[in-house]
């Protein structure tokens, strides 16, 4: 089991959204939380190109790689050459309900076979010295939450499974899009506590729609850790209360011109190795929600931030643009 003071608090694999830029910039807003790379399929990481697919910046620690898959065997291997990168962890997922894992056999679809999920988990966890954990649903179609996820649960953990991170909707494989899958199913986080209860000695997450840090704090009081998802990307700015709520550390007020002076010299690196700064700057677009300039802020990295040759001066611009009176710098 993880140490619950570990993993209090998460930010969620999310495809397209949390490759490497991404994670740069959330662990500028907090050292503490435990970020998840986009789900990388096994396959890939064996046969691919593994620095494009796998690398990531000293300065994301801790970080954690997710893969997808349902061979054992492979997932071993990925998990190897995972911790061979310097991951801090392996996740696989058992939750994603795209039409891409549906023709893979994985994801949300492993949610029907649970035996294959403990046997993939004992392979990792041969394989590697780091935490092999869970993500998964609470069901899929017509399954029924109480039975389906305390099977998959059984026997992840009697695998040797560190921690089940608990999406609290069921995944419909048919019917629904991926997107409509994150919002239209309900959420039931009262099943997830529910294994809690009965999983007294295990670590237990929860995940799905949590839209601020004092959300995700009260779920605390029933489950071990919670995770952030579309809230964390789209109001990075939340992040930065992070490390004081959820892990006790006093700090000075969040200290925002910094941080673009970070993301700037990140950019800068960036684009020297043949990058572009939209790469970086596309991640950064919500982070002043809700103060004065946010929207000329928007603007200006939406727009001159994506054109070609932008440099990390037209990170700075955008900044400027922001206004932090004393009330705005307390809204953010």
């Amino acid at each position: 089991m993880l140490k619950n003071q570990d993993h209090r608090l998460t930010i969620a694999p999310m495809m397209d959204w949390t490759d490497r830029h991404c994670r740069f910039f959330h662990r500028q807003l907090t050292t503490r939380a435990l970020l998840y790379t986009e789900m990388v399929v096994a396959d890939a990481v064996i046969q691919g190109a593994r620095e494009r697919l796998l690398g990531f910046d000293a300065a994301e620690h801790p970080v954690a790689l997710q893969l997808g898959g349902s061979d054992p065997g492979k997932l071993a291997e990925a998990a190897r050459i995972g911790e061979a990168f310097g991951y801090d962890e392996i996740n696989l997922n058992v939750g994603c309900p795209s039409d891409r894992v549906q023709s893979g056999t994985f994801g949300a679809c492993l949610m029907k076979v649970p035996d294959l999920v403990a046997g993939c988990v004992a392979a990792m966890k041969a394989a590697v010295r780091i935490p092999v954990t869970v993500k998964c649903r609470i069901g899929v179609d017509e399954q029924d939450p109480e039975p389906a996820l305390d099977a998959l649960a059984e026997g992840v953990f009697d695998a040797g499974a560190d921690a089940l991170w608990v999406h609290a909707r069921k995944a419909w494989l048919e019917g629904l899009s991926p997107k409509e899958n994150r919002d239209i199913p309900p959420l039931d986080y009262g099943r997830v506590y529910r294994l809690k209860a009965r999983k007294q000695n295990e670590f237990i997450g929860i995940n799905g729609g949590i839209q601020s840090i004092e959300e995700a704090r009260a779920h605390l009081d029933h489950i071990d850790g919670a995770m952030l998802g579309r809230a964390a990307y789209h109001t990075p700015g939340i992040l930065a209360g992070v490390d004081a709520t959820f892990y006790g550390v006093k700090s000075d007020p969040f200290d925002y011109a910094a941080l673009i002076d970070a993301m700037a010299e990140y950019a800068a690196r960036h684009i020297e190795q043949g990058g572009r700064l939209g790469h970086v700057t596309r991640h950064m677009v919500g982070l002043f929600h809700g103060l004065p300039g946010a929207r000329r802020y928007r603007q200006i990295l939406s727009t001159d931030a994506t054109r070609p040759g932008a440099g990390p001066d037209v990170l700075k611009t955008a900044f400027a643009a922001v206004e932090f009176g004393a009330a705005a710098a307390e809204a953010a």
